[in-house]
């Protein structure tokens, strides 16, 4: 388990925040989407040698979702399996119950949580200026290696002050800088 533990901490300093996309129509509050949450630890998973995959078992009143990390040595770690009811037994109520389950499954694994915009926006002045992220998305184009990709992109997150539009921002930046890489290591 050296491996695969040592791989998990480097890529939990690289995880990103799991953004409130989506809209939950019923009660008018956002959310943090199933692909949401993959695109916040996926590409941190992957940098650092972990295959995540999310298996699934028979259940007859719901789904059961085990997320499992999966190191290049060989080694794996189980997050443990997560029961999630269906809410309605037809296959809408089972698709339902499996995107709610991996996702709250992968959360869970991974240890992180939604960005929390109500407590953010409920601490922000009303008046306060969009931050100045310019530098920072300068900076993470310019990193020479992971680890520094790692410090950078953490910083240029905490300056965005819980803005959305800027985290995203940030993100497409590290996304572009980690292809960047990719494509000068093949050449």
């Amino acid at each position: 388990m050296k491996q695969i533990a040592t791989a998990l901490v480097k890529a939990q300093n690289q995880f990103g925040p799991a953004l409130k996309t989506s809209t939950n129509p019923h009660f008018k509050s956002r959310y943090a989407d199933l692909s949401a949450v993959v695109e916040a630890v996926v590409d941190a998973l992957n940098a650092n040698g972990i295959y995540l995959m999310q298996q699934t078992a028979e259940s007859s009143d719901g789904v059961i979702v085990e997320t499992l990390f999966l190191h290049e040595s060989g080694e794996s770690l189980s997050s443990g399996k997560l029961h999630v009811p269906a809410s309605k037994q037809d296959p809408q109520g089972y698709g339902s119950a499996l995107t709610y389950a991996r996702r709250y499954s992968l959360m869970a694994a991974c240890g992180i949580a939604p960005e929390d915009d109500d407590g953010n926006a409920a601490s922000r002045k009303p008046s306060a200026p969009t931050p100045d992220i310019t530098d920072y998305l300068s900076a993470i184009q310019a990193t020479s290696t992971s680890d520094e990709l790692a410090t950078v992109y953490k910083d240029a997150l905490a300056a965005c002050e819980g803005n959305q539009a800027l985290q995203a921002k940030v993100i497409q930046a590290k996304k572009a800088r980690v292809e960047r890489a990719k494509q000068e290591k093949a050449a």
